[in-house]
């Protein structure tokens, strides 16, 4: 899982360096003042490192371009005179000292710079990719996009020489659970991110087999919930500010617990069951 960063606001470094402590390898976060504390999470990274016997290179750091659009007026990273071309520059220069793992900005790279949402066209979206792509690989990693529907990123797909390398949605039924899209991803080796995958699902707490699940491992309704879209092939994003140690015990605890006896395969049913499940209330939504 990812850790997630939003709204955490002046608790983002204490957060950061809690969920990293407790053995989240992955954070997410963006360069947007109006829902994250970028420059508190690299804040709260450096003071990881700095007690750990982890490196940078086993972390991974994922932030955002965020368009005007998603943007408070008066608290933005760039300046929104400037072409779609020189914000996205200026974006990542400020996420690029923000996240430096040293007090050397030189050494900061960013693992996945994702764009927070498609622009109002696609011809400005993709002067934002490109641009973005422009710093693979030296200063990012890897590119994804977030909030997209299947065709937006079918044309990115087919239309740009650095291809996405994640998704990351609302995990919801008002989207069928992305289905469609997430076989797309599946085919082209795409990482695929849910966020909202509690609150966006609350029907999902009172499934039987998934209460059956969280009670026959002994672990919370919420974790088992996590694993079984982890099942699917998802990376859900965990934002939680209060279970960061519970939620890592008990996601370690219900691995050891496919690892014995027959475990793995009664597990195995139990996520293709919660597919079927989501596949059939999909198909009844439309």
């Amino acid at each position: 899982m990812l850790y997630g960063t939003a709204w955490k606001k002046e608790r983002t470094t204490a957060l950061v360096t809690q969920a990293l402590q407790a053995g989240f390898l992955a954070v997410d976060t963006a360069a947007q003042p109006k829902h994250y504390q970028e420059r508190l999470v690299g804040k709260g990274v450096r003071t990881f490192l700095s007690g750990s016997n982890l490196t940078r290179g086993e972390l991974y750091l994922q932030t955002k371009y965020t368009s005007i659009n998603g943007q408070a007026p008066n608290n933005l990273p760039y300046d929104p005179s400037t072409s779609i071309t020189e914000q996205v520059k200026a974006s990542v220069a400020s996420s690029l000292h923000n996240l430096r793992h040293t007090e050397d900005v030189e050494d900061s790279y960013i693992d996945c710079l994702v764009l927070h949402s498609p622009l109002p066209n696609i011809q400005q979206t993709m002067e934002a990719w490109d641009t973005m792509a422009s710093f693979v690989p030296a200063k990012v990693h890897s590119l994804g996009i977030s909030n997209t529907s299947l065709p937006i990123l079918e044309y990115i797909w087919d239309n740009s020489n650095v291809k996405p390398k994640v998704v990351q949605n609302r995990f919801y039924a008002a989207t069928g659970w992305d289905i469609g899209l997430r076989e797309f991803c599946k085919e082209n080796s795409i990482e695929y991110q849910s966020f909202w995958t509690l609150t966006g699902n609350p029907k999902f707490l009172g499934i039987p087999l998934v209460t059956r699940a969280a009670e026959e491992i002994g672990v919370s309704v919420e974790v088992a919930i996590y694993a079984l879209v982890q099942g699917l092939g998802i990376t859900p994003i965990n934002g939680t500010t209060s279970h960061i140690e519970t939620d890592i015990a008990e996601l370690l605890k219900l691995e050891e617990w496919k690892a014995t006896g027959q475990n793995s395969e009664t597990w195995g049913k139990t996520v293709r069951a919660f597919e079927l499940l989501l596949q059939k209330w999909s198909l009844a939504s439309y």
